[in-house]
């Protein structure tokens, strides 16, 4: 049984004692790190990546990378967080693992479609129901042939990798997630005609992700138009080996952040940009709106509450992966929530709306679900046992409804998807209790 599986297990979630006193320390961001393994996968000459998030998504990218025969030494700096990525001849015949990793399944297909064989793709049971016809049929667009083993634009799946791929326009529909996208821009340079990829669905959710995408493969040397709506054009042209740091993991901050609300005091993260194309930059300007004072001062971003928290009415299709911390939030708040902009959410680690609602109804609160949103209505909270769906945000989220009211989270181990001591880091920002 693998990590983000559910067990039995259950973890209390430790209460409030006072106001808060804390400095959490965020682990790397792992949408760049991620991003950026991938990128010196196709590189000229080596990168050496530091402060890279070692968490379950980053591994599985990092042995996916070396199933295609790509070097990755996850212990090349003295605290063991610097990666050295040596770039070789991608091949084929094998087996690429997805755990329940979104960029794994829809980054690595691209690179596959380079290599020179067969590349099989398959994931954890909760995988099987995420949505890959976008980036499949992206690729099948450009003549490379892929074939489905079960429900066409699941995994499990085959791509047929001849060593090259021409290149060329395509369109997709990105509605389902910006991943789309970004799985195919990612490996554009790398093409014999470079890649122009069209959006031609009705929304386009977390544009900031895509603009985060363009930003690391202009920083790698690659030539990319993203002047056209909706159009992206990368060029065929050298990817250039990087020393380059991550940036610690801003949605992540969001539960630690949100905390000093509900328990009141203040919880500080150091090392927070000053300019980012991380969605989580959206998080002082929303906590503000929730009542929380914030300030960034050098790179420390500072929140504080007084235990006060508003009911607001949010778009959040630039940030959807923000929004269960959000609705966890909301729960404790004065008035009822409206969060707008994140149907896309259905089609995450597990459909984000449907557990949102029924986890928070579960405790005692009230939650229903509109055609692309929550709204959270605050309930006297009852506490009880809060599913995970094998969902690392839907555990961070029960941690927070749990500041104030008993809560037992399942499967908090399910973190480790993407913060790999969560637990460590919640127990010592209460340990800050005042």
């Amino acid at each position: 049984m693998t990590a983000a599986q559910p067990t039995a297990a259950l973890w209390t979630a430790p209460r409030a004692t006072g106001p808060l006193d804390a400095t959490v320390e965020v682990p790397g961001s792992k949408s760049l790190s991620n991003r950026y393994l991938v990128l010196a996968a196709l590189a000229a000459s080596p990168s050496r990546l530091r402060a890279v998030l070692g968490s379950r998504d980053t591994r599985l990218m990092a042995q996916a990378l070396r199933r295609l025969g790509v070097g990755v030494d996850e212990h090349a700096g003295a605290q063991g967080s610097d990666w050295v990525v040596t770039p070789g001849p991608l091949r084929g015949g094998t087996t690429v693992e997805c755990g329940l990793a979104g960029t794994v399944m829809r980054f690595v297909p691209a690179l596959a479609a380079l290599a020179d064989g067969p590349v099989r793709f398959t994931g954890d049971a909760e995988a099987l129901a995420r949505p890959m016809g976008p980036v499949l049929d992206g690729l099948r667009q450009l003549g490379v042939r892929v074939d489905d083993e079960g429900e066409p634009g699941r995994l499990p799946f085959t791509v047929h990798g001849t060593g090259s791929v021409a290149g060329g326009e395509v369109e997709v529909d990105a509605s389902g997630s910006s991943q789309f996208v970004s799985g195919l821009l990612l490996a554009g340079a790398r093409f014999e005609r470079g890649l122009v990829v069209r959006h031609v669905g009705a929304t386009l959710p977390s544009l900031p992700h895509i603009a985060m995408t363009v930003e690391v493969l202009r920083a790698a040397g690659v030539d990319v138009d993203d002047s056209r709506p909706a159009t992206w054009e990368v060029r065929p042209g050298v990817v250039a080996g990087r020393d380059v740091r991550v940036e610690p993991d801003l949605s992540n901050a969001a539960p630690f952040l949100c905390a000093a609300l509900v328990a009141g005091g203040t919880v500080r993260v150091p090392g927070w940009p000053a300019a980012t194309t991380q969605p989580g930059a959206l998080l002082p300007g929303i906590l503000e709106r929730m009542g929380a004072t914030t300030s960034l001062e050098g790179d420390v971003l500072t929140a504080s509450g007084t235990g006060t928290v508003r009911g607001v009415d949010l778009d959040l299709h630039a940030a959807g992966e923000i929004a269960p911390t959000i609705a966890a939030l909301a729960v404790h708040a004065d008035s009822p929530t409206r969060l707008r902009g994140i149907a896309h959410l259905r089609g995450h680690e597990t459909d984000r709306l449907a557990a949102l609602a029924a986890e928070i109804t579960r405790v005692g609160g009230e939650a229903r679900e509109t055609d692309d949103g929550l709204v959270v209505t605050p309930r006297p909270l009852t506490g009880g046992a809060w599913r995970t769906y094998a969902d690392h945000r839907m555990a961070t989220a029960g941690a927070l409804v749990g500041l104030r009211v008993p809560i037992d989270v399942e499967d908090v181990a399910t973190t480790a998807k993407t913060i790999p001591d969560f637990v460590g880091l919640w127990s010592g920002m209460l340990a800050g209790s005042r």
